[in-house]
């Protein structure tokens, strides 16, 4: 069962600014990614379902944040089909983040008051999700969809939409900057952010150094909020 409401998922999310996307086979390495996140002030977390036994290793790392980063709002990522949504929801994921727009894991989201954000390409996809009850929406690959400047187009005709982009995203300035002042609400980053060799060498420390930059950058870029 979710440790947070929907309500504090989008809260959270809206606040840090940045959802970590990350994968990886082995508990210890998720441990220790989900933990230098935490420790560089990051409280919203995407594991995505990209490897066999994704949801094995979900279910230990979500008990693992439980005890040692409670703060943590642990969710799951690409998921496609209701029934992988319901099996990590089982497990406890906090929210559900999609590449895909599906009515049916919006009905099995919503049945269990979970936040979720599909994917979406186009305003119509946008406004269909959001009257299915998506609060955030992704646009995915952002990049291709059409960048920053799609988020600015989204928000004249819908100012309330709320959009994270995810895919071209990158912990520097320039990037952030653009997406922020776009009008984003919150940004998905995966191997800009945990990168190759920050894995290869270990290097925790390098990566809680990238998550504090970057919060830093958007919390500038938002005015302090």
């Amino acid at each position: 069962m979710a440790r947070f409401t929907r309500i504090q998922v989008l809260s959270k999310m809206h606040e840090t600014g940045i959802v970590p996307v990350f994968f990886h086979k082995d508990i210890e390495v998720a441990k220790q990614v989900l933990k230098a996140c935490y420790d560089g002030g990051i409280r919203v977390f995407e594991f995505t379902n990209r490897g066999d036994y994704a949801h094995e290793v979900f279910g230990e790392l979500n008990k693992y944040a439980e005890q040692t980063v409670p703060e943590m709002i642990l969710g799951v990522g690409s998921i496609v089909d209701a029934g992988t949504a319901s099996l990590y929801i089982q497990l406890g994921s906090n929210f559900i983040v999609s590449p895909i727009l599906s009515t049916d894991m919006a009905k099995v989201c919503n049945r269990r008051k979970i936040s979720w954000s599909p994917g979406c390409g186009s305003l119509s996809e946008i406004s269909y999700a959001e009257e299915l009850g998506a609060d955030i929406v992704k646009i995915f690959p952002a990049t291709q969809v059409g960048g920053p400047e799609f988020i600015k187009g989204v928000a004249g005709p819908s100012p309330w939409t709320s959009i994270m982009p995810t895919g071209g995203v990158s912990p520097t300035e320039e990037n952030l900057s653009a997406w922020i002042k776009a009008g984003a609400a919150c940004v998905g980053m995966g191997s800009q952010l945990i990168t190759k060799d920050i894995i290869k060498e270990n290097n925790y420390n390098l990566l809680t150094e990238r998550s504090r930059s970057a919060m830093d950058i958007i919390h500038r870029l938002k005015g302090g909020e």
